[in-house]
């Protein structure tokens, strides 16, 4: 079984999210011996966003540069990691109401159609089927226990749709919010993240 670990904090050893997806992996390694581990740091390794280079898997032409065939190769490489991994495990700060660029550039990667969706005359249909997926959100304020809040939050929002339009419908959240609003708010937040990362620790039936 294959776990897939990403990072998207851009705060190194500072980042909550950065610690709790690797508390999250920790506890899945613990209870499921013999799972394999790959991890991608996107904030050190981070595709570069879509442009006219790197757009062949999506417009179906062929490479004609070296350029054009080094972005295809980087695109391949995230989808296919994506794909052979069966749990994937997404830590997210809260940036600017959304999530990292870094990650929203992974996500540019790995929604290829015919690979991870494809268009059918009953409308799209996800093909990353059978995966379980926990997103571990961080946020420095509270967004979720307010209408306003939620109204503002495009976090979760956003990879509950794009995870669900891939065909992931397991998505697991791990969430830590109010983490600058003092030491007990955050003390509170982190406590209450590792009971659901302990809670969550069972595969898609």
């Amino acid at each position: 079984m294959q776990l897939l670990h990403i990072d998207s904090a851009i705060t190194g050893d500072m980042s909550v999210s950065r610690d709790l997806t690797a508390r999250t992996v920790q506890a899945w390694v613990q209870a499921h011996p013999g799972l394999s581990v790959d991890y991608l740091d996107l904030a050190q390794d981070a595709p570069s966003h879509l442009s006219a280079v790197s757009m062949g898997f999506r417009t179906g032409q062929n490479a004609a540069t070296e350029a054009e065939r080094a972005e295809n190769a980087v695109s391949e490489k995230l989808v296919s990691q994506f794909l052979a991994a069966d749990v994937v495990v997404i830590g997210t700060p809260f940036y600017n109401f959304s999530i990292p660029s870094q990650l929203k550039a992974w996500i540019d990667r790995i929604a290829q159609p015919g690979r991870t969706f494809r268009y059918t005359a009953a409308g799209p249909e996800g093909l990353a089927k059978g995966k379980t997926v926990i997103v571990v959100s961080t946020r420095g304020g509270v967004y979720s226990t307010s209408e306003g809040g939620r109204a503002m939050e495009h976090q979760e929002s956003l990879l509950q749709t794009v995870l669900g339009f891939l065909g992931v419908t397991d998505v697991r959240f791990v969430r830590a919010e109010g983490v600058a609003m003092g030491p007990e708010s955050k003390a509170a937040a982190l406590e209450q993240a590792q009971q659901a990362i302990q809670s969550q620790l069972t595969l898609t039936a």
